[in-house]
């Protein structure tokens, strides 16, 4: 049997990506990081880890793979996350009714934030 045991994503600037994602999951560097490389885990319990490593493709405008985070006060944490530093993306691939909403991070990624009270 196998699981995920973390989600890699690219960064330029390793830290500052690191220093986001932290904030933005209360999680915290398993071990020391380095400018190249850093797997953060949950500060309390047992959650997937997000790994950075550096990287210097373009971020992709539609990516293939991408992160969402559920929330039931959906509003608030984009709210959260945008004082971050991350930015609300102008997706125009929203469907009607959509239960999610789009940002990108300090390095462009695009990830969403999902309303778990939504029912459409």
């Amino acid at each position: 049997m196998v699981h995920i045991g973390t989600v890699v994503m690219g960064a330029s600037d390793v830290a500052r990506a690191a220093a986001f994602w932290k904030a933005a999951l209360t999680y915290t560097e398993r071990e020391p990081g380095t400018d190249d490389w850093v797997v953060l885990v949950p500060v309390e319990g047992v959650s997937v880890g997000l790994s950075l490593g550096r990287s210097t493709s373009p971020v992709q405008e539609v990516p293939r793979v991408h992160l969402d985070l559920y929330s039931d006060t959906q509003e608030a944490e984009v709210e959260r996350l945008v004082a971050l530093g991350a930015e609300r993306v102008a997706w125009e691939l929203y469907p009607p009714d959509a239960d999610f909403v789009v940002l990108a991070d300090t390095e462009g990624n695009r990830f969403c934030v999902i309303d778990t009270t939504h029912d459409g």
